[in-house]
C-alpha cells in the first residue's frame, strides 16, 4: 500500500447484569468524539509507531462502568450517532480498516447479540470490503455472527486486566500489519470454538490454576508459524443470553496451525472445567466479618469482598444489605471498640447534601442506598460524624465518609469502584492501617491485592451473585457446565471454520 490506510473508530462498551434492576444510559458512557479518541490511546499518537505507520480517524467510543441492561432509547442514540459519524468518514476519506472497540458484555433492551448487531449496522456504512479489527474484555461473549463480522478479533489474557492497553494495541497493530503486508486486505482463516461453559471472574483469575495454565498456552499457540493471533474468552457469566459462554478465536495464515492452536486451548480450558475454584477463600457475610475479627494482626488489613453487588462486574452498586449487616454487628458499635473498619460503598445523593451543608466534623443523621436495588435491603438510615468530603471524581462526583461506631461508610452521590489506595487516601482514610476493608469487588484489583494481608471472598446477594445456580438463567444453552455436570454427549470442541464473507450465516450457530 503506497500511503498510509486510514483507520476508522468506533465501539460502545459496558459489561451488564440482566439479573440486576438498574438500566444503564447513554451519557454513563462517557462518550468520546474524533481526534478525543486519538488523544484517549497514547499508542495512537503521532510519534508513535502505529500513529505513523497509518491515519486514525475517531467516530465515537463510549466506556460505561458496569452495571444493569442499557436502554434500547441509549444504545439506538449512541449508535446513530457512531454510523452518522462514520458516514462522514466514509465520503471523506477511503477507509481501509476500522478498530471495532468492545467490551463484549454489552446487553441491551430487546436485543440479543448487541455488539454484533451494532457491528452489522457499522458495516452498512464502511462496507463488506473494509477490515475490522476487535479488541474485547476476556469476560465477553463471541458468537458466530460477532467473529463472522470481524476479521481480526482478540481479548485480555489477564484476569486482574493487567494488560488491558497491551490488547488493544495488539488488535490495532494486527489490523495495520494486515492492512500493510505483502497481500493488502487479505482476510486471515478464523477458527471458533465454542465450549460449554460459564463461570464467575472470581473462578477464572489469571493469578491461579487451572486458568494460569490454559492462558499461558495462549503465547505459545500464537507462536506457531501460520498463527496470527490466538485468544480465550471466559464469556460473562451474569447475562442470559444464548452467547453466553466460553469461546476461543485462533486467527492466521495456515489452516493446520490455526485449527491445532484452537482445539488445543479448547481442550485445555474443558479439561480443566472441575478445577476451576473460588481465588479466595469464601464464606457467608457472617463467616467473612467472623474472620476478619479473629484475625492476628500480622493479617491486617483483613479485606472482604462484598461481590453481589460488584459494581465493575454489573452490579448496580447501590445494595445496602452488606453495610447493614456491618453495622449491626456488636464489634463494631462504637468509635473506641479497638477496630478501625472501611466500607466501600453505598451511593446516597440526598445523604450526601445533607453531609456537604453540615461540614466535616457535623453529627448528622442520613438515608442512603437502594434507590434502584432494594430487592434485598431497603434503604439505610445511619447517624454518624462527617469524616471527609471529596469533590469532582469522575464517577462518584462528590464523596463523602461518614463514621459509625468504628466503621468508616464512604457514600457517594453516584457508584463508584474503589479500586486504587489513592480512592481512599483521598478521603483521609488509611486502608493500610485499617483492620477491616470491605469492598464491593470480586477478585482484587492489584493495589487492594497488594494491601490485603488477609482476604475472603464474601458470598453475598446481588445482580453479580457469585452462586450462577440461584440467579435463574433459562435462556443460555444447555447442558453448560457447571449448570450440567453430567453430559450425555461430550462437546466435540473442533474448530468451525467462520465464513470469510461477509454474507449473512447460514445455517445454526452451533
Amino acid at each position: 500500500m503506497s500511503k498510509r490506510p486510514v483507520i476508522a473508530v468506533a465501539g460502545l462498551a459496558c459489561e451488564t447484569s440482566t439479573f440486576s434492576p438498574a438500566v444503564t444510559l447513554a451519557p454513563a458512557f462517557h462518550p468520546k468524539r474524533g481526534d478525543e479518541i486519538v488523544e484517549r490511546y497514547e499508542f495512537l499518537h503521532a510519534d508513535k509507531p502505529l500513529g505513523i505507520e497509518a491515519e486514525w480517524k475517531g467516530a465515537l467510543i463510549g466506556h460505561a462502568l458496569p452495571g444493569g441492561i442499557v436502554t434500547l432509547e441509549a444504545f439506538e442514540t449512541l449508535s446513530k450517532e457512531i454510523v452518522d459519524r462514520l458516514q462522514v468518514i466514509v465520503a471523506e476519506n477511503k477507509v481501509d480498516g476500522l478498530w471495532f472497540d468492545i467490551h463484549g458484555a454489552m446487553c441491551v433492551q430487546e436485543l440479543d447479540d448487541v455488539e454484533a448487531e451494532l457491528l452489522r449496522r457499522v458495516r452498512a456504512v464502511i462496507g463488506p470490503g473494509v477490515i475490522v479489527s476487535a479488541s474485547m474484555d476476556l469476560h465477553g461473549n463471541v458468537s458466530r455472527e460477532l467473529a463472522h463480522m470481524c476479521d481480526l478479533i482478540t481479548c485480555y489474557r489477564m484476569a486482574p486486566h493487567e494488560d488491558a492497553m497491551d490488547t488493544k494495541e495488539r488488535a490495532c497493530r494486527n489490523l495495520v500489519n494486515i492492512l500493510q503486508g505483502k497481500e493488502p486486505g487479505m482476510r486471515p482463516l478464523k477458527a471458533w470454538i465454542p465450549v460449554p461453559i460459564l463461570l464467575p471472574g472470581e473462578q477464572t483469575s489469571t493469578r491461579i490454576e487451572p486458568a494460569k495454565h490454559i492462558y499461558a498456552a495462549v503465547p505459545d499457540v500464537e507462536a506457531e508459524d501460520g498463527v496470527l493471533d490466538a485468544a480465550i474468552w471466559v464469556g460473562y457469566a451474569w447475562a442470559d443470553e444464548p452467547r453466553n459462554r466460553a469461546a476461543i478465536v485462533v486467527t492466521g495464515w495456515d489452516e493446520a496451525a490455526v485449527s491445532r492452536g484452537a482445539e488445543k486451548l479448547a481442550k485445555l480450558f474443558w479439561d480443566a472445567r472441575a478445577d476451576f475454584k473460588f481465588v479466595a477463600p469464601t464464606g457467608s457475610f457472617a463467616e467473612c466479618l467472623d474472620a476478619a475479627v479473629k484475625s492476628p494482626p500480622e493479617e491486617r488489613p483483613y479485606f472482604i469482598s462484598d461481590s453481589g453487588d460488584n459494581p465493575t462486574a454489573g452490579g448496580s452498586g447501590d445494595m445496602t444489605w452488606g453495610l447493614t449487616r456491618l453495622l449491626e454487628r456488636p464489634e463494631f458499635k462504637s468509635p473506641d471498640s479497638g477496630y478501625t473498619v472501611i466500607y466501600a460503598s453505598v451511593p446516597g445523593p440526598k445523604a450526601i447534601e445533607t453531609a456537604v451543608a453540615a461540614g466535616v466534623g457535623a453529627t448528622v443523621t442520613v438515608t442512603a442506598g437502594a434507590d434502584v436495588d432494594n430487592i434485598h435491603a431497603p434503604p439505610l438510615t445511619m447517624t454518624g460524624r462527617v469524616h471527609s468530603i471529596k469533590h469532582g471524581d469522575r464517577d462518584a462526583v462528590t464523596e463523602v465518609v461518614l463514621q459509625v461506631g468504628s466503621v468508616f461508610a464512604i457514600l457517594t452521590k453516584l457508584r463508584k469502584p474503589y479500586h486504587k489506595e489513592k480512592d481512599f487516601t483521598d478521603l483521609n482514610l488509611s486502608p493500610r492501617s485499617a483492620d477491616v476493608v470491605i469492598v464491593k469487588i470480586g477478585y482484587l484489583e492489584p493495589q487492594l491485592y497488594d494491601m490485603a494481608k488477609g482476604w475472603m471472598l464474601g458470598l453475598t446477594p446481588g445482580g453479580v451473585d457469585q452462586d450462577l445456580k440461584r440467579l435463574g438463567h433459562h435462556r443460555i444453552r444447555r447442558p453448560m457446565w457447571p449448570f450440567d455436570e453430567d453430559f450425555e454427549k461430550m462437546p466435540e470442541l473442533k474448530t468451525v471454520w467462520i465464513d470469510k464473507s461477509n454474507e449473512p450465516l447460514s445455517g445454526p450457530d452451533v
